[in-house]
């Protein structure tokens, strides 16, 4: 039997479309069509209002970002919360966002209906980004990243290998595609047809024990598919 542990009164002006909790769940994030981004403390069954962050200039379809005007906003807590970075280099609606595993450093990843990805990339004081040109024909929904595996080790250098960074992303155009960063670039390592409508999400499973790749995708066309395989390119699914 499920009951309700608790309710929080956000006081948006609209739908609310996104709610992220931290890792200890006494903090929340709400996002919604009023624009706004709000942050509240959750403390024995009550909540306060710590920030409500007035960025965007159209709904917040997912904490952190917009689809009305094409940007993405990352806001830093210093006190009280603050804009720290602006990104607006997409052409159309920003459906996605997801921050890479904390081994990799701070990264962010933004799937775009223009069809690309865009990484960005904090280097302290200043954001880089690099962007995947035309990644899904019709516009990218949904990004995901791989999670860090032990890296290999080199007998000839006597070495291990660095963490590989990787991507799971969905498109409009029914594909699931992985990328895999490559030097300075960003290369399509795998395709995966199975789905007959849009992909709308992609989630990877937590790396546990020995490598054992899955991914799961979702449709418009009702079905959630699993995608199994003994290496995280995917290149044998089972």
């Amino acid at each position: 039997m499920v009951s309700v542990l608790n309710s929080v009164d956000t006081c948006h002006e609209d739908m609310i479309h996104d709610a992220e909790m931290d890792y200890y769940g006494l903090r929340l994030a709400t996002c919604s069509s009023d624009n706004s981004v709000k942050v509240f403390d959750l403390k024995n069954g009550s909540q306060s209002l710590v920030a409500d962050l007035k960025g965007h200039g159209g709904p917040v379809w997912q904490v952190v970002r917009t689809s009305k005007i094409w940007k993405v906003i990352i806001w830093k807590e210093l006190g009280e919360w603050t804009k720290w970075y602006e990104y607006s280099s997409h052409d159309s609606s920003v459906n996605s966002v997801a921050w890479a595993p904390h081994e990799l450093g701070l990264i962010l990843a933004c799937g775009s209906s223009d069809g690309s990805i865009s990484i960005i990339t904090n280097n302290g004081d200043t954001w880089d980004s690099q962007k995947i040109q035309s990644a899904h024909s019709i516009g990218c929904n949904a990004v995901s990243w791989c999670p860090i595996v032990e890296p290999s080790f080199d007998a000839i250098s006597n070495q291990r290998g660095g963490p590989v960074k990787r991507l799971a992303t969905g498109g409009c155009d029914n594909l699931v595609k992985i990328w895999r960063e490559d030097g300075d670039r960003w290369i399509e390592e795998n395709k995966l047809e199975a789905h007959s409508d849009w992909v709308r999400d992609v989630a990877w499973a937590p790396a546990v024990g020995p490598p054992r790749a899955a991914l799961a995708s979702c449709s418009q066309d009702r079905r959630v598919v699993i995608w199994t395989s003994n290496d995280y390119s995917l290149d044998q699914i089972y």
